[in-house]
């Protein structure tokens, strides 16, 4: 089984910058791709960003692209999220996922392994 574990959320002002990590533990980790969605009140869980873990390729939301900015370390079995001008629209619950099944990164169903989210609220 592997346990997934967000840090770094906060509130911040508009403009302001945040950097997620989501590390990964357990008896084994292999993971295809790993990404980061989020949830605000109200609204269906979305897509943000997600990094395939073998050669670092990424995708992005239009939503967050060119704001955010996902990156991993493979010896430290961690990801980041980099969220750079903070909108107060990206105000939300950010959970990290972890996919050994592949398949679409857009898609939740084809996730394993969730965290438990962290909270991060964008005041304007």
């Amino acid at each position: 089984q592997v346990q997934l574990v967000e840090s770094g959320g906060g509130s911040v002002q508009a403009g302001d910058s945040l950097r997620l990590s989501c590390a990964a533990s357990g008896r084994t980790f292999r993971s295809v791709f790993m990404g980061w969605f989020r949830q605000a009140p109200g609204n269906e869980r979305e897509f943000v960003s997600a990094i395939l873990w073998r050669d670092g390729s990424t995708i992005y939301a239009d939503s967050v692209k060119g704001r955010f900015t996902i990156s991993r370390d493979n010896a430290k079995n961690t990801m980041y999220l980099q969220m750079n001008s903070l909108r107060a629209e990206d105000t939300a619950v950010y959970s990290c996922a972890a996919s050994g099944r592949g398949g679409v990164v857009y898609y939740a169903a084809n996730y394993d392994n969730w965290g438990q989210g962290t909270q991060v609220t964008v005041s304007s």
